[in-house]
Protein backbone atom coordinates (compact mmCIF):
# COMPACT_ATOMS: atom_id res chain seq x y z
CA UNK A 1 0.00 0.00 0.00
CA UNK A 2 0.88 3.82 -0.49
CA UNK A 3 2.51 5.70 2.36
CA UNK A 4 0.19 8.70 3.03
CA UNK A 5 2.14 12.23 2.67
CA UNK A 6 3.67 13.36 6.35
CA UNK A 7 2.47 16.10 7.82
CA UNK A 8 4.79 18.94 9.25
CA UNK A 9 8.35 19.24 7.42
CA UNK A 10 8.73 19.11 4.10
CA UNK A 11 12.30 19.10 2.86
CA UNK A 12 13.51 20.76 -0.21
CA UNK A 13 14.95 19.19 -3.26
CA UNK A 14 18.75 20.61 -4.01
CA UNK A 15 17.87 22.00 -7.47
CA UNK A 16 15.67 24.32 -5.21
CA UNK A 17 18.32 24.99 -2.75
CA UNK A 18 20.59 25.93 -5.37
CA UNK A 19 18.67 28.16 -6.60
CA UNK A 20 17.59 30.22 -3.35
CA UNK A 21 21.55 30.19 -3.26
CA UNK A 22 22.21 31.82 -6.58
CA UNK A 23 19.39 34.01 -6.17
CA UNK A 24 21.17 35.84 -3.10
CA UNK A 25 24.56 36.79 -5.60
CA UNK A 26 24.46 39.64 -7.18
CA UNK A 27 24.35 39.24 -10.82
CA UNK A 28 28.19 41.39 -11.43
CA UNK A 29 28.84 38.19 -13.55
CA UNK A 30 25.75 38.94 -16.58
CA UNK A 31 27.00 42.93 -16.99
CA UNK A 32 28.88 43.61 -20.01
CA UNK A 33 32.12 45.63 -19.13
CA UNK A 34 33.61 47.69 -22.03
CA UNK A 35 37.69 47.53 -21.68
CA UNK A 36 40.05 50.43 -21.05
CA UNK A 37 41.87 51.96 -23.57
CA UNK A 38 45.12 50.65 -24.89
CA UNK A 39 47.70 52.42 -27.09
CA UNK A 40 48.77 50.30 -29.25
CA UNK A 41 53.02 49.40 -29.42
CA UNK A 42 55.61 51.73 -30.97
CA UNK A 43 57.44 50.82 -34.24
CA UNK A 44 61.05 49.62 -33.22
CA UNK A 45 63.62 51.61 -34.39
CA UNK A 46 65.19 49.42 -37.11
CA UNK A 47 62.44 47.53 -39.22
CA UNK A 48 65.45 46.93 -41.79
CA UNK A 49 64.60 43.07 -43.49
CA UNK A 50 61.92 42.93 -41.10
CA UNK A 51 58.53 41.96 -41.80
CA UNK A 52 55.44 43.99 -41.99
CA UNK A 53 53.40 43.12 -38.79
CA UNK A 54 50.14 41.74 -39.34
CA UNK A 55 47.07 44.07 -39.83
CA UNK A 56 44.45 42.80 -37.20
CA UNK A 57 41.19 41.18 -38.29
CA UNK A 58 38.65 44.04 -38.41
CA UNK A 59 35.44 44.34 -39.50
CA UNK A 60 34.16 46.02 -42.63
CA UNK A 61 31.64 48.26 -42.11
CA UNK A 62 28.56 48.56 -44.75
CA UNK A 63 30.61 50.96 -46.71
CA UNK A 64 33.19 48.86 -47.42
CA UNK A 65 35.99 51.08 -45.14
CA UNK A 66 37.29 49.82 -41.85
CA UNK A 67 36.14 52.08 -38.54
CA UNK A 68 38.96 54.04 -38.12
CA UNK A 69 40.40 54.45 -34.47
CA UNK A 70 41.34 57.77 -32.98
CA UNK A 71 44.32 59.15 -31.49
CA UNK A 72 44.70 58.00 -27.72
CA UNK A 73 43.41 60.45 -25.38
CA UNK A 74 46.44 62.92 -24.31
CA UNK A 75 46.54 62.76 -20.47
CA UNK A 76 45.96 66.08 -18.80
CA UNK A 77 48.25 68.99 -18.75
CA UNK A 78 49.97 69.34 -14.72
CA UNK A 79 50.18 72.79 -13.60
CA UNK A 80 53.76 73.72 -13.10
CA UNK A 81 55.43 76.59 -10.77
CA UNK A 82 57.13 78.07 -13.06
CA UNK A 83 60.83 79.14 -10.94
CA UNK A 84 63.42 82.24 -12.24
CA UNK A 85 66.38 80.28 -13.46
CA UNK A 86 69.00 80.47 -9.92
CA UNK A 87 71.57 83.33 -10.25
CA UNK A 88 74.91 82.66 -8.64
CA UNK A 89 74.14 84.80 -5.62
CA UNK A 90 70.87 82.25 -4.81
CA UNK A 91 72.20 79.39 -5.85
CA UNK A 92 72.89 77.03 -2.71
CA UNK A 93 76.73 75.41 -2.72
CA UNK A 94 77.01 71.63 -4.08
CA UNK A 95 77.92 70.65 -0.56
CA UNK A 96 74.94 72.50 1.35
CA UNK A 97 72.12 70.32 2.57
CA UNK A 98 69.74 73.01 2.10
CA UNK A 99 66.89 73.81 4.41
CA UNK A 100 66.61 70.35 6.15
CA UNK A 101 66.53 68.43 9.66
CA UNK A 102 69.37 66.67 10.29
CA UNK A 103 69.49 64.36 12.55
CA UNK A 104 72.74 63.67 14.74
CA UNK A 105 72.07 60.97 17.21
CA UNK A 106 74.90 60.46 19.48
CA UNK A 107 75.11 57.31 20.35
CA UNK A 108 75.58 56.27 16.65
CA UNK A 109 78.13 59.29 15.55
CA UNK A 110 81.39 59.80 15.81
CA UNK A 111 81.59 63.60 16.80
CA UNK A 112 85.32 63.35 15.51
CA UNK A 113 84.88 62.99 11.91
CA UNK A 114 82.14 65.70 12.10
CA UNK A 115 83.73 69.18 11.21
CA UNK A 116 81.72 71.20 9.74
CA UNK A 117 77.94 70.94 8.03
CA UNK A 118 76.49 73.66 5.34
CA UNK A 119 72.11 74.50 5.93
CA UNK A 120 70.09 77.29 3.92
CA UNK A 121 68.13 79.32 6.36
CA UNK A 122 65.46 77.78 7.99
CA UNK A 123 67.63 74.31 7.86
CA UNK A 124 67.83 72.42 11.99
CA UNK A 125 70.63 70.30 13.48
CA UNK A 126 68.19 68.16 16.10
CA UNK A 127 70.97 66.29 18.48
CA UNK A 128 69.62 63.76 20.12
CA UNK A 129 70.54 61.81 23.53
CA UNK A 130 72.62 64.78 25.14
CA UNK A 131 71.55 66.47 28.54
CA UNK A 132 69.76 70.01 28.82
CA UNK A 133 72.26 73.21 28.61
CA UNK A 134 75.75 71.09 27.14
CA UNK A 135 75.31 72.36 23.55
CA UNK A 136 76.54 75.36 22.89
CA UNK A 137 76.38 78.25 20.04
CA UNK A 138 79.25 80.77 19.35
CA UNK A 139 76.47 82.78 17.55
CA UNK A 140 73.63 83.12 19.34
CA UNK A 141 71.58 85.70 17.08
CA UNK A 142 71.92 83.38 14.27
CA UNK A 143 69.89 80.52 15.80
CA UNK A 144 66.68 79.90 17.28
CA UNK A 145 67.51 76.89 19.76
CA UNK A 146 65.08 74.27 22.32
CA UNK A 147 65.62 71.23 24.34
CA UNK A 148 63.32 68.50 25.51
CA UNK A 149 63.74 64.67 26.88
CA UNK A 150 66.98 64.92 25.34
CA UNK A 151 66.76 66.54 22.02
CA UNK A 152 68.22 69.62 21.02
CA UNK A 153 66.86 71.65 18.09
CA UNK A 154 69.17 74.57 17.02
CA UNK A 155 66.83 76.52 13.94
CA UNK A 156 69.44 78.51 11.70
CA UNK A 157 67.30 81.64 11.07
CA UNK A 158 69.77 83.94 9.67
CA UNK A 159 72.91 83.68 6.81
CA UNK A 160 76.45 83.28 8.56
CA UNK A 161 78.87 80.86 10.53
CA UNK A 162 77.62 79.57 13.56
CA UNK A 163 80.23 77.02 15.80
CA UNK A 164 78.22 74.76 17.65
CA UNK A 165 80.05 72.53 20.43
CA UNK A 166 78.87 69.60 21.87
CA UNK A 167 80.53 67.75 24.80
CA UNK A 168 80.86 63.91 24.54
CA UNK A 169 82.90 61.63 26.95
CA UNK A 170 84.93 64.49 28.67
CA UNK A 171 85.64 66.36 25.54
CA UNK A 172 84.35 69.10 23.64
CA UNK A 173 83.40 68.64 19.60
CA UNK A 174 83.34 72.16 17.24
CA UNK A 175 81.01 71.41 14.15
CA UNK A 176 81.47 74.16 12.22
CA UNK A 177 77.69 75.39 10.81
CA UNK A 178 77.39 77.37 7.14
CA UNK A 179 74.37 78.89 7.13
CA UNK A 180 73.77 80.13 3.63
Amino acid sequence: MAEPPRRGRRRASPALAALAVLAGTPACADRPVSPLPIRPPAPAASTVGAAAPPTPAVPETSTGTRPSRGPAPSPPPRSRTVRPPASASTALPSACLGAVRYDLVLAETELALLKSLCFATGGVLRIRGIGPGLVTVDRADLVSRSYEAGVVDIRFVRTGTVVVTIPQDGRTYPITVVVV
